[in-house]
């Protein structure tokens, strides 16, 4: 199994608009960061966790030829709002790409994207998806996916894991019978935002508390803000921690 971190940023990316701290100003190209959003590739089949605001330029920087599935994590702005770029995925495949979400997160992609599902093309073409909702495992391609419930602040969100691979991404919280969904793995890939405390996404030290816990074989960071800086902070993170970076590709079972 082939992951790609897509993007490994936050809602506003790095550089920030605006911002002319050390980070946003960088040379460095693991310091900019795209909306978080990694592809995962299995069975000669290409499933993409959520469609980020950049999905168009991430698919276009990481040369994406086709995606056959969709896992969405939550309906927060970030990772939504890339999903009229699917249309040309949709297009080549000449049939609707399946979606899988939570109830609350199908309501707010229904919402959001109200003009896909009413049936009518309104000029321009629209993504044909096949929204699912899901409330437990199911096979995809051939391998199970297990959602796995996280709290992004009061959020109810989800992360998935597919086989010794799991991505939990803009988590603040993980309840206990999910700590349990995310053991024996390979690979963990992780929120970790920032230095300090944050009331919705993990902070570097609360991710490490998880990963030490947790104990996967190798982790990353991803939805990383403009305060850490890749080179200093991987310097300080233990030998099977790292901070992920766009275009990162990891192998897993």
């Amino acid at each position: 199994m082939r992951i790609t971190v897509l993007g490994s940023g936050t809602s506003h990316g790095v550089p920030m608009p605006v911002c002319k701290c050390a980070v946003c100003t960088s040379k460095d190209p693991k310091n900019k960061r795209t909306r978080a959003s990694v592809l995962i590739e299995y069975n000669d089949r290409a499933i993409l966790v959520d469609t980020a605001t950049d999905f168009r330029q991430q698919a276009l920087d990481n040369d994406i030829q086709r995606v056959d599935a969709i896992l969405f994590t939550h309906g927060h702005a970030d990772h939504i709002h890339g999903l009229d770029d699917i249309r040309l995925y949709c297009y080549y495949r000449r049939r609707a790409i399946p979606a899988y979400a939570n109830p609350s997160t199908a309501r707010v992609i229904r919402q959001s994207f109200a003009y896909v599902f009413r049936g009518v093309n309104e000029g321009g073409g629209i993504p044909k998806i096949d929204l699912r909702v899901i409330d437990g495992r199911f096979t995809l391609y051939g391998r199970k996916v297990i959602p796995v419930p996280l709290w992004h602040g009061k959020r109810k969100i989800l992360g998935f894991r597919i086989g010794r691979f799991a991505y939990a991404t803009d988590c603040s919280g993980i309840p206990k019978r999910s700590m349990e969904l995310l053991r024996g793995l390979d690979v963990l890939l992780i929120t970790g935002l920032r230095p300090t405390p944050h009331r919705t996404h993990f902070s570097v030290d609360q991710a490490l508390e998880m990963i030490n816990e947790l104990k996967p074989r190798h982790a990353y960071l991803t939805h990383i803000t403009h305060l850490l800086d890749h080179e200093k902070t991987n310097a300080a993170l233990p030998g099977h921690v790292n901070l992920a970076y766009d275009g990162l590709v990891i192998e897993s079972r």
